[in-house]
């Protein structure tokens, strides 16, 4: 071997090294920020907490068995009735593995949320490289697909990764990522349905074309049958994996129309306060990340009578809505001196349980 080739082999090899030294200490951040804990937070309250909402580990295994919740509450996302047999056979023969990653894969996850949430997509796509590769950095497909993106190499050069003999970008986690969120992007510029989008990540712009040409339809349940078979389960195991990790489904499991049809029930949805609730009550706007455990402790309210008096209150505001908080006229004023206090300690709560979010309040 030329001394010359010896030396770019080198060189090579110095760039890999750099490269998932990099990626080592984003990773290493992450798990410093999960790291964080919110101490005063009561645990028992937030167990409570977490049980009258319903969510288990395995909380997914009580919403497939029960009565669909009302779909047009906002939070609620109930999955297509097409998709749920096959969603509860994979998780009943993955839901160990997939168990065992929320621990490990968490760091990951962080990773991937910040990455493409700043290409402005929903963090929620992360599930795709748990279909694509279970997080591995060294998977590779009969295709020529590799890492945790399962990225072809054609595709991995035109969003500007180095693919050699010798080295390859598409094992980096950010990198691939930040390639995989370009090309996530340009697909939903092409067919504005996240459906359609994993079934072109897998089967190509092409591929989906030629099944709405045949079917005469954009609707992914209408048209799956003229996709690959590969394809169809690909997109199946995204809205399984979504199910598990989220216990319910979101946006990304939606088609088009169904989507249409979600912000047309949020826009239209207001809550009525229930007979029962003490006239000696008041009422005031809120938007942000706010934690019901958090105000209740905040407040000295049980849990219980917070719940009663604000339905479905975390998940109106993890979508981004405005809620309307409803509290005894006393406890009100104290809120309304607290807020800013409570706003940080429910963001404190967010970050030792997933990546850090933006606070904001809009009032």
């Amino acid at each position: 071997m030329q001394k010359k080739d010896l030396y770019s082999r080198y060189l090579m090899t110095i760039k890999k090294i750099k490269h998932s030294f990099l990626s080592a200490v984003i990773l290493l951040f992450a798990v410093s920020a999960m790291s964080f804990r919110y101490d005063t937070l009561s645990t028992d309250a937030y167990k409570k907490n977490v049980q009258n909402n319903g969510d288990t580990i395995k909380g997914f295994k009580n919403l497939l068995g029960s009565k669909p919740n009302d779909p047009s509450i906002p939070g609620n996302f109930e999955l297509n009735p097409k998709v749920i047999p096959f969603v509860e056979d994979f998780i009943n023969k993955q839901g160990n593995n997939l168990e065992t990653m929320k621990s490990w894969a968490a760091p990951y996850f962080i990773v991937y949320e910040k990455i493409l949430q700043a290409n402005g997509l929903p963090a929620e796509l992360k599930y795709l490289s748990v279909i694509e590769s279970s997080l591995q950095a060294g998977t590779i497909s009969s295709a020529g697909a590799l890492g945790p993106w399962q990225l072809m190499p054609g595709e991995a050069k035109r969003f500007g990764l180095v693919v050699t003999r010798y080295y390859d970008e598409r094992t980096n986690y950010l990198k691939s990522t930040m390639a995989a969120s370009k090309l996530l992007k340009e697909l939903y510029t092409e067919f504005g349905d996240w459906l359609l989008v994993i079934a072109a990540y897998n089967a190509g712009v092409g591929g989906v074309k030629r099944a709405i040409n045949k079917s005469g339809s954009k609707n992914f349940w209408d048209l799956q049958a003229y996709l690959p078979a590969e394809t169809r389960t690909h997109v199946k195991k995204y809205i399984a994996a979504h199910y598990f990790f989220e216990g319910t489904g979101g946006w990304t499991t939606l088609t088009a129309s169904e989507s249409a049809e979600k912000k047309a029930a949020i826009a239209n949805f207001q809550y009525k306060p229930k007979s029962s609730v003490s006239t000696n009550t008041g009422t005031m706007a809120i938007t942000g990340k706010y934690n019901s455990v958090v105000i209740a402790n905040a407040l000295l309210m049980e849990i219980d009578q917070f719940n009663n008096l604000n339905p479905m209150f975390d998940k109106i505001l993890s979508e981004g809505n405005s809620y309307i908080l409803t509290l005894p006229n006393d406890k009100l004023e104290v809120f309304k001196t607290k807020r800013q206090q409570i706003l940080y300690e429910s963001v404190q709560l967010l970050l030792s349980a997933a990546a850090p979010q933006t606070v904001t309040d809009t009032n």
